[in-house]
């Protein structure tokens, strides 16, 4: 049954991702870390070790993939904080991972689903506003290296 589950979770992430907006996609990347943090946790609270590397390891991924999406060049002292939180919670996972430390794993979850929030209340007008507006800056590029 459980394997029945994961199936139709995972047919269910890969269909949400082929029909994603920008938007949609990192959502999806911070909820996956979400995850990935709460099986962690309850790993470290069964003994589980194997089980917590991979979790630990798909947490920390998903989050450097969320700091390497950021766009420095026009996302300006937003980016940069937000880097430094990701590179923050990369550490402080990687601490929790070798302490299997509980607390630190919380204080990640706790950051990350401030951030989650912040960003799932961006309102759809502002979204489409910075679609349009990454559109005309890649345009504009196009043009000049042709």
């Amino acid at each position: 049954m459980s394997y029945g589950i994961n199936a139709y979770k995972s047919v269910g992430v890969k269909n949400d991702l082929a029909v994603a907006d920008p938007h949609r996609v990192i959502q999806l990347l911070m909820q996956g870390s979400l995850e990935n943090m709460a099986k962690a946790r309850g790993c470290i609270e069964r003994k589980d070790f194997m089980g917590k590397s991979q979790t630990m390891s798909k947490a920390m991924s998903i989050i450097s993939a969320l700091q390497q999406s950021l766009d420095m060049d026009v996302g300006g002292e937003v980016s940069q904080n937000l880097w430094s939180l990701y590179d923050f919670m990369v550490n402080h996972l990687m601490q929790a991972s070798r302490e299997s430390s509980i607390a630190k794993v919380d204080d990640v979850i706790e950051i990350m689903l401030k951030i989650k929030s912040a960003w799932d209340s961006i309102p759809v007008a502002d979204r489409e506003t910075g679609y349009r507006l990454i559109q005309d800056r890649d345009t504009q590029s196009e043009r000049a290296t042709a």
